[in-house]
């Protein structure tokens, strides 16, 4: 059976999400790839793939809080810090 078009994107991002090259944003982009990424809009994924373009050192720093991100990616940055200390306190 071939995929949509959506369906191919969604396993492209998840693909990229679990293999950063970094474990760490592989534990954090992973999961969280797995629970949201079906539930987001066409305009919320393409925020996602924008972010995925970003070095993994910086993202660890933005998710995590250690350094504020760019506003441009404050809103995505936001949605994973909290799904992230969801997870946590699971």
């Amino acid at each position: 059976m071939e995929l949509t078009a959506h369906e191919a994107r969604l396993k492209k991002l998840r693909m990229r999400s679990w293999r950063r090259g970094m474990k760490e944003m592989d534990l954090i982009l992973g999961p969280f790839a797995d629970a949201e990424l079906v539930g987001l809009s066409p305009d919320v994924l393409d925020a996602y793939e924008r972010l995925l373009d970003e070095n993994d050192q910086d993202l660890y720093l933005w998710v995590t809080g250690a350094v504020p991100c760019p506003e441009a990616l404050h809103p995505m940055i936001s949605r994973i810090s909290t799904a992230v200390g969801a997870g946590a306190t699971k």
